[in-house]
């Protein structure tokens, strides 16, 4: 007996500090499977520090608060259109927080697309990160609960006539897929790059809009397996899903990449998918 128990000490021992090096994440909901990436140790070195950049907004963005069905508030950086419209396009940010890279992608989609109210949802409540270690920290504090009311304000902010169209890189393409989801009829697009998809076939059956999924050959998180399981379980929920792939790694197109990590051709490619795919859903 005492041999037994102390075999089962051992693999409990053994299954703790794998745990601690490579997340497993196989029977974990999708909401939160990315936040666990934050205990992988090579997840964590394939993140380079993200590059300084200040953002001075041309269009007049600015940082807003808004009320969470809670009672309590959120933030969130918007550019209104400058004609009324109920098109809106929530942005979601990386692993780092709602930074001026992600505030600068923001412009950059309300300039391309037109006529569109952009909403960068700030997902960690202030909290940034301008160092791996923070952003480790941040995301694997992170609450998906949380996470879900920010979006369920955000939706309400817009308000019940809107169309929205999501859009999000790493931690915060799963959150687009997420957002989509909440928002039900209300969703118009959803673009993923190379984030945690859904697995829940019966979730999906829900969403109410097209998704795009841009993801990076060289992936080994959201790699072609993690793909391919969500084209089976988009299809086996009746939704269309389009699949770009990129011969580069995981975060080619994070605006908050240095120079370096960043695929600029990659990154381009992408961004061009992502116009087009919102234009045609936006009108």
């Amino acid at each position: 007996m005492n041999k037994f128990l102390a075999s089962i000490a051992a693999m409990l021992l053994a299954f703790t500090g794998f745990a601690q090096n490579d997340v497993t994440t196989c029977h974990t909901p999708a909401i939160d499977k990315f936040a666990m990436f934050a205990s992988n140790k090579s997840f964590n070195k394939a993140h380079f520090n993200p590059r300084v950049y200040v953002h001075e907004s041309e269009e007049g963005g600015k940082m807003i608060k808004f009320k969470t069905p809670d009672g309590q508030e959120a933030n969130g950086y918007v550019i209104e259109a400058k004609k009324k419209t109920n098109n809106w396009i929530f942005v979601f940010q990386e692993w780092w927080g709602l930074n001026d890279n992600i505030k600068r992608e923001s412009e950059n989609l309300y300039k391309d697309l037109g006529n569109v109210n952009i909403m960068a949802l700030d997902l960690y409540d202030g909290k940034m990160a301008t160092d791996r270690e923070s952003a480790q920290k941040y995301m694997s504090e992170f609450k998906a609960d949380r996470g879900l009311l920010i979006v369920k304000g955000a939706i309400a902010y817009a308000g019940s006539s809107a169309k929205i169209g999501t859009v999000g890189w790493c931690f915060g393409g799963g959150w687009s897929l997420q957002a989509a989801l909440a928002a039900g009829k209300q969703a118009a697009a959803c673009v993923m790059y190379y984030g945690m998809p859904e697995e829940n076939v019966e979730k999906l059956k829900a969403l109410n809009c097209d998704v795009l999924n841009i993801f990076a050959a060289k992936d080994k998180w959201i790699n072609q397996d993690v793909v391919t399981k969500f084209e089976a379980n988009m299809k086996a929920a009746g939704k269309n899903l389009s699949v770009k792939k990129y011969e580069a790694d995981h975060g080619f197109a994070n605006p908050s990449n240095p120079m370096g990590a960043f695929d600029e051709a990659a990154a381009k490619g992408a961004y061009q998918n992502t116009v087009e795919f919102f234009k045609a859903r936006m009108k």
